[in-house]
């Protein structure tokens, strides 16, 4: 087996990792000290939005710290935090002080929310006090919920969606959120009595972020490196038997006026069992699943050389996500859910997921898949292992093997992929210190050598300054059958510093100037192709942001590829460019009911060929019923012939109408002039019961001129969620 990678940056960024973690391996949790202490409900608890007598008992925390606009002082707009429990729920109150009886600022009442973009309250849980997952609940100001899982030790994915109540209640001094999760609804393990938590506060109208455990600016609120502790008075009780089972029945119509093929009448019926084997360890299983109902991808103008990214929407692959979908980096996922099922039917499938203990995680998943008339493909079954063990501090090992593989008697014998693949994942105690170290080997039949992926990363991340290296390595015969690869032999070097200055006054609130670069070789490690760019960053104290950005773009072709993307005569292999773009950007404050985004870019392209971009961004708010948003963008390339003059346009308005934080309208409406095409998208969800939808879903394509529909469908969906 032949291959080859240089002695490059990244083995001595996992070097100089490994020496740095044996200063780490006994660090104490930052805020320890910080504790609230959760004692049992004598009282029923109403969830209503009220502090009746039931709360009386329940201790308080102590006052908040402010993180935004500085992390120095305490929050001038204070909030109180009671919790309590009873043998089924973990209840919260928390009372948001508000300075006059202003009004609030939301976008709308729709369900998770930009965290930015609204007055909220978040509960950020961490039932292992591992300090590197865990669940994040809450509300904005006009009673939409917010909930998520946490994974990386400070991200929230907000797709995740599960069981429980809230209300919100708004007085002319504060607004008061009340809610109850019930522990069916959270993974813990039994017998653990801390668990790490923190709450966070967004005040559109001060600029005030605060959180109760202090957390340094620089960090998200929702780092759970700087979680307190919640101390529970006796252990928490046993969740029991925890299925549910989820059905759903569709019924639909659809044409496609291209094939002008008839009208096509669907009825389906599915579902998923949930199965907690352990109060910490998920089964899930699906039957036929649908997700017609998911909202569609935002189109973008495509002049990229290499496939564009879009995340993964549906509920299943969903819950503890991140143990399969954040394996590796953005551009080296060697699974990558949304491959399954993207033209076959998913007939059925399985996954486990959740905590052994404190330190191990695991995830099982096997998908099989009918085979598919569009592609005139075999069925397909997917299977995919992954454990990660917790090491030291907040830092993990993690293992994954993945296979892929033709079923069925139509299937070839030898089409299968396989890989496999290790990683270790540094997060220091107090995160100023992050890293990675990864190595994946491919198995395809036919393709032998070359077919390794090595890479690292190491980011130094403090108040003042941001330094970042990352080195990978991807063989020409890599192959990831199940991911996300969008190149393949290449080595690839990426650099950044930044450094922050914070003006003590003026309208200024920090200010720096960022170098970063990608620089990619071949497996020789001769240069391919390169960008560097050079930003000056500025952030007001209305938290309106302004970014000034130059940027030196050098590409040696690898590949044919039409500067157009149009399918016009591709530039030949080979092909040498080499161009210059300054861009601006200005964002304004978040908490004005209108928003805008405005940013300008102008400079080379191939062939001395020159592009003007323009990107904006409108909304406007209505709160909290209504939120209208436009997004487009313009892009203009003057090119020597066969390409000429081109332009795109890329129009896409969206409304939001939220009837209550139960009942929400969507329409969405895409222009996209590379391709022609014009999407329409118009859903209505109403949430009857929590966790429990009715969903209406139209959509269609067409073309702009002449305009003529291509297709159309129309879905009608129930689901019920039932808890056993």
């Amino acid at each position: 087996m032949n291959f080859i990678y240089p002695l490059s940056p990244g083995k001595i960024l996992m070097l100089l990792a490994l020496s740095l973690l044996c200063f780490k391996a006994n660090a104490q949790k930052k805020n320890a000290g910080y504790q609230y202490h959760i004692r049992k409900s004598a009282a029923p608890i109403t969830i209503d939005g009220i502090m009746d007598d039931a709360w009386q008992k329940a201790d308080s925390t102590s006052s908040f710290f402010m993180v935004l606009p500085m992390d120095t002082s305490r929050a001038t707009v204070q909030t109180q935090v009671r919790m309590t429990y009873d043998n089924n729920n973990l209840y919260l109150l928390a009372i948001c002080y508000t300075q006059g009886a202003e009004q609030y600022m939301v976008e709308s009442l729709k369900r998770d929310f930009s965290f930015v973009k609204n007055d909220n309250f978040l509960v950020f849980i961490d039932p292992f006090d591992a300090r590197t997952d865990g669940f994040s609940f809450g509300a904005n100001a006009a009673g939409a919920q917010w909930d998520g899982t946490m994974y990386e030790g400070g991200k929230v994915d907000l797709s995740w969606d599960n069981k429980w109540t809230s209300a919100v209640k708004n007085y002319p001094d504060k607004w008061i959120f009340e809610a109850a999760i019930p522990f069916k609804s959270i993974r813990y393990k039994k017998g653990v009595g801390v668990w790490g938590i923190n709450f966070s506060r967004n005040d559109l109208k001060t600029t005030e972020k605060s959180s109760w455990a202090p957390v340094p600016r620089q960090f998200p609120t929702a780092s759970l490196a700087y979680t307190g502790s919640l101390v529970w008075d006796e252990l928490p009780p046993d969740a029991g038997t925890n299925i549910s089972i989820i059905p759903y029945a569709l019924a639909g119509v659809s044409k496609d006026y291209q094939a002008k093929t008839g009208t096509a009448w669907r009825k389906d019926v599915g579902g998923d069992v949930k199965i907690g084997l352990t109060s910490s360890l998920n089964l899930d299983l699906t039957v036929n699943p649908d997700f017609s109902q998911v909202d569609v991808d935002q189109q973008v103008v495509n002049l990229n050389r290499y496939e564009l990214f879009f995340p993964e929407k549906r509920q299943f692959f969903l819950e503890n996500g991140d143990l399969f979908a954040n394996f590796g980096y953005a551009d080296i996922r060697p699974f990558f859910s949304r491959r399954i099922g993207l033209n076959a039917p998913i007939r059925f499938g399985t996954r486990l997921t959740g905590k052994i203990d404190k330190d191990w995680r695991v995830g099982v998943m096997d998908i099989q898949t009918g085979a598919s008339d569009v592609v005139a493909a075999p069925a397909q079954n997917y299977g995919v292992i992954t454990l990660q063990r917790r090491v030291l501090a907040r830092s993990n090992i993690g293992f994954m093997f993945i296979n892929k593989d033709a079923t069925g008697s139509a299937a070839p014998g030898n089409a299968y992929n396989r890989n496999i693949g290790m990683e270790f994942n540094l997060a220091s105690s107090n995160n100023l210190l992050t890293g990675k170290m990864l190595g994946i080997k491919s198995f395809t039949p036919g393709l032998r050598g070359h077919d390794l992926v090595v890479a690292g990363h190491l980011q130094y991340l403090s108040k003042y300054w941001t330094a970042y290296l990352q080195d990978q390595y991807v063989g020409k015969n890599y192959t990831a059958g199940v991911g996300y690869v969008p190149r393949t032999g290449y080595n690839k070097i990426s650099p950044l510093l930044l450094r922050n200055f914070f003006p003590k006054s003026g309208n200024i609130l920090s200010h720096g100037i960022q170098l970063m670069s990608n620089y990619y070789f071949d497996e020789n490690f001769k240069r391919t192709d390169n960008e560097s760019t050079l930003a000056y960053l500025v952030t007001l104290r209305n938290r309106s942001t302004f970014t000034l950005s130059a940027v030196d773009t050098y590409i040696k072709l690898l590949v044919p590829f039409d500067p157009t993307n149009t399918g016009k005569i591709p530039l030949p292999i080979g092909t040498r460019n080499h161009w210059n773009t300054v861009d601006a950007q200005f964002v304004s404050k978040p908490q004005a009911l209108f928003t805008y985004l405005a940013e300008a870019a102008y400079g080379g392209y191939y062939q001395n060929g020159n592009k003007t971009s323009i990107i904006g961004q409108l909304g406007y708010r209505f709160q909290p019923y209504v939120n209208i948003a436009i997004n487009s963008s313009y892009n203009d390339l003057h090119l020597p012939q066969p390409y000429g003059n081109t332009s795109f346009w890329l129009i896409g308005p969206r409304t939001d109408v939220t009837v209550s934080n139960k009942l929400y309208f969507t329409t969405y409406i895409q222009y996209n002039g590379q391709i022609r095409n014009i999407n329409t998208n118009i859903r209505m969800q109403w949430r009857y019961k929590p966790a429990s939808d009715f969903f209406i879903v139209y959509g269609d394509n067409s073309t702009p001129s002449p305009f003529m529909v291509k297709n159309r469908q129309l879905v009608v969906k129930w689901t019920y969620w039932c808890n056993l």
